[in-house]
């Protein structure tokens, strides 16, 4: 969901970690993979190095839905064992570790809604979107297919996201609560003055804040992969479209609202360094 900037087969990409990350770790390795081979890798996008990308992408989203949707899964097996904050605390630590884990190779977008939200802002590669999506989707419905195996397909125990209230209410939230996750991400990850080693741990914690109070009305879904993948395994598409329209505008509104805030690209020590910030603005 998260990750520096930096290119992608011969296109700037500034692309998550929900995301989410680790951003000059990425630009980094980016950097040091490419030298040597960035007149092959403009010609063709399917490179050894997308492919590893593509894979990082399956298997971080499937650890992620697997974890919290086995969460959500185990609680309602067990009778409420799990509790609901221990479920909103799985899925916070779930994506804070994927963050950690693959952000630098892949950006750790894990989520569809991410990755169309930094391509609209011109911060990953719109030729890469679709890949990217439908890597996000296998891995969501592998972890969900590994979970009916595990614990069958009962009705009462299903793990997606449906509307606890009406399909308004649930896409407002939705809208919302991604809004709130994508402008975490673009302050955490695509700013060279935010502390980039806290990129996990942030979006990870607004995850988590985010389902304890959205989670009782919406699922708080906010990542389309995470609803279609239970959704194509279990076979239940109810308001679907709530969990696709809502976490992408609400990405995509987010994204945009932190790029129209963004002061500078100097560094905080650079704006201070001769007078104060306060008292500058205070004079014009």
């Amino acid at each position: 969901m998260a990750g520096g900037e930096h290119e992608v087969n011969g296109v700037h990409d500034e692309g998550a970690l929900e995301g989410g990350r680790v951003g000059g770790d990425q630009a980094r390795c980016e950097n040091s993979d490419q030298d040597g081979s960035k007149s092959t890798s403009n010609h063709s996008m399917f490179s050894v190095q997308f492919a590893q990308k593509l894979l990082a992408e399956v298997l971080g989203t499937f650890l992620l839905i697997f974890a919290g949707c086995a969460a959500v899964a185990v609680n309602l097996r067990t009778g409420g064992t799990v509790t609901f904050p221990g479920i909103c605390i799985t899925w916070g630590l779930a994506v804070m570790v994927m963050v950690y884990s693959v952000g630098h190779i892949s950006g750790a977008h894990l989520n569809p809604a991410v990755s169309f939200a930094y391509a609209t802002c011109g911060r990953f590669p719109w030729r890469q979107v679709p890949a990217y999506a439908a890597a996000q989707v296998t891995g969501s419905a592998a972890a969900s297919l590994t979970l009916r195996v595990l614990f069958g397909s009962a009705r009462e125990h299903f793990f997606g996201t449906v509307p606890a209230g009406s399909e308004v209410q649930s896409l407002v939230m939705e809208f919302i609560i991604t809004f709130y996750l994508m402008f975490v991400i673009s302050g955490v990850a695509t700013d060279n003055r935010a502390i980039g080693e806290l990129a996990g741990l942030a979006v990870g914690a607004t995850v988590l804040l985010n389902v304890l109070f959205a989670g009782p009305i919406s699922g708080a879904s906010m990542n389309p992969a995470r609803t279609i993948g239970p959704a194509i395994v279990l076979g239940r598409y109810t308001s679907i479209w709530v969990y696709i329209a809502g976490p992408v505008c609400g990405a995509v509104a987010g994204a945009w609202a932190y790029n129209l805030i963004r002061f500078t690209d100097k560094p905080l020590r650079e704006i201070t360094k001769t007078s104060s910030f306060i008292r500058s603005t205070r004079r014009s």
